[in-house]
């Protein structure tokens, strides 16, 4: 070992010798994964940020470029909306309403019971991923679990499971196969990290009422089930709530485990489980992406099961592919070293810049979990919006990952068939200008270039100028630049970032196309602008793509 690695190593001991210290003050702890059961593959990565830093990002991510996801889980059964699960129990809430006149009061039907009654009767993977590869999605994301805390495949370390109970089926492998027979990558979402508090309103009873101090089913145990339908499981393997709750009223704050606040930490049971869980996950299924619902990594900073599993998956992956790593890593919140180590998620949100990582957008045209009340309402993101999401995020060096909410019952609703349709038709005629691009010298122009700042994880879709026909992005290939017109326009119009006075060309332009069209264009090149005459017809109206071609 030279000098350098050796402060380096020293440099590494120190750092998580003061993070042991510091948990250790603060009551928490770094779990050592002592006693785990699913061992971790060995290579190249070793659990610590520094040796994850090695990563690189694969080139079929770079090229894919757009992805679907399937958020689906039992609490897309009330067709209610997001976080049902935690919502049913707190008094006044719409969803604990909701509950109240659909399916009682929740001492006596908790969302162990919506489980049950979970049966994703007309699911059929194989049709849906078909249609999401002709809306040009390159790879296909699936839920693995979410806060719930029920594993949606065929799990060896949590009894609650969709092959054990409500559907009876195992989602991810019907998910899975459907995937690669389409030829397409296959991801997962894991977001179970937080049930230990994300459940803790399980624990509660109603402050008045009929039903006042009777107590939700939250600490129900194995014992209270004998003759019940669920006789045999524990809740406690649901739930997880055999602690005393924390203190946290900020759900903003589930994410970080601040116990500066009085959120109760988890204890070394409960994160070698999670890891257990997901380690089994990913040696069942062998997925191309993972992605956490979690600042960093699951259950960072308070143990290090997250550095282990993302470990155990880049070497897991390395020896499927004979050394080359294949596997894709999403996380929140990174900081800039941590963006070295995996690819990092924005939620419902944009980057303002190129960025020089790969990175990616997840985001949804309703509620993530479905929500009956969006469809009524024709609330959902429109076909062009997804599109023009979709080229600021790729301009920048991105990828989106789009959730299209599946019914309880394993369909989508004929607003979402449309929209999903209605992406593949654009795609069908564009997808030249997305796939496989890279990001040029600068993103693009326009009175909509400049996104709100960001806020937590992401969310800041939709805070910005509305975009228009004066709004570009760009994307490159070899000698092609891309400009993408985020509308259609009426007139002629102008683009500065291509005029003389810019100095972003460094070669002639030799020719410009209209994507999908035989229209001959009408441009030309001055000092301050390339300036074009409105095309007589429009290939595709929510965005239209110009092919600009550079002398060689």
């Amino acid at each position: 070992m030279n000098r350098r690695h050796a402060v380096k190593a020293v440099a590494a001991g120190l750092l998580a010798a003061r993070l042991r210290r510091g948990a250790a003050a603060a009551g928490q702890f770094v779990s050592p994964i002592g006693g785990k059961v699913e061992p971790m593959a060995r290579g190249a990565f070793e659990p610590t940020w520094e040796s994850l830093q090695q990563y690189r990002t694969p080139e079929w991510y770079r090229d894919a470029k757009f992805g679907i996801w399937a958020h689906w889980g039992p609490q897309c059964q009330p067709e209610y909306g997001d976080w049902y699960a935690r919502s049913m129990y707190i008094e006044g809430n719409a969803d604990y309403k909701f509950h109240l006149e659909h399916y009682g009061h929740p001492s006596k039907f908790g969302f162990k019971d919506v489980i049950h009654q979970w049966k994703a009767e007309r699911w059929d993977p194989e049709k849906l991923v078909g249609l999401y590869k002709r809306a040009g999605a390159r790879y296909f994301c699936a839920l693995a679990n979410h806060h719930d805390n029920f594993d949606n495949f065929d799990s060896k370390h949590q009894p609650w499971n969709s092959v054990r109970i409500g559907p009876k089926k195992d989602l991810i492998g019907g998910w899975a196969r459907a995937a690669r027979n389409q030829g397409l990558k296959f991801g997962v979402s894991v977001h179970a990290s937080h049930a230990w508090m994300w459940y803790e309103v399980a624990q509660g009873a109603d402050k008045s009422g009929p039903f006042a101090g009777v107590p939700y089913d939250g600490k129900l145990t194995k014992a209270d089930g004998k003759g019940q339908w669920w006789d045999g499981l524990d809740p406690q393997d649901l739930y997880a709530q055999n602690h005393t709750p924390g203190k946290l009223t900020n759900t903003a704050r589930l994410w970080d485990w601040p116990t500066d606040v009085g959120a109760s930490v988890p204890d070394v049971a409960y994160c070698e489980r999670f890891y257990n869980r997901t380690a089994d996950l990913i040696n069942k299924y062998h997925p191309d992406l993972v992605y956490y619902d979690d600042d960093a990594l699951p259950l960072y900073p308070i143990s290090d099961a997250g550095l282990h599993l993302a470990a155990h998956l880049y070497n897991s992956n390395m020896k499927l592919h004979g050394g080359r790593l294949e596997a894709v890593l999403n996380g929140k919140g990174l900081k800039d070293l941590q963006r070295k180590a995996m690819v990092w998620d924005i939620e419902r949100g944009q980057s303002n810049a190129i960025e020089p990582e790969p990175w990616q957008t997840d985001t949804c045209i309703g509620n993530w979990h479905y929500d009956r009340r969006v469809f009524e309402r024709h609330g959902y993101k429109t076909a062009a919006t997804v599109v023009h999401t979709l080229a600021d995020v790729v301009s920048k060096n991105g990828n989106l990952q789009l959730s299209v909410p599946v019914k309880g019952d394993g369909t989508l609703d004929s607003d979402e068939l449309a929209i999903v349709e209605g992406i593949g038709h654009w795609m069908a005629i564009n997808g030249e200008g997305i796939y496989a691009t890279r990001p040029w010298k600068v993103f693009g122009e326009g009175p909509a270039s400049e996104s709100a700042p960001l806020r937590a994880q992401g969310f800041n879709e939709g805070k910005g100028k509305p975009v228009t026909a004066e709004d570009f992005r760009f994307t490159t290939r070899k000698n092609i630049l891309y400009m993408i017109q985020l509308g259609v326009p009426a007139r002629e119009f102008r683009v500065t970032s291509l005029g003389k006075a810019a100095g972003l060309l460094d070669r002639p332009i030799e020719a410009i196309t209209l994507v999908g069209s035989d229209e001959k264009l009408q441009w030309s090149l001055a000092e301050d602008a390339l300036t074009l005459a409105a095309p007589r017809s429009a290939p595709s109206p929510e965005a239209l793509v110009y092919k600009v071609t550079l002398k060689s």
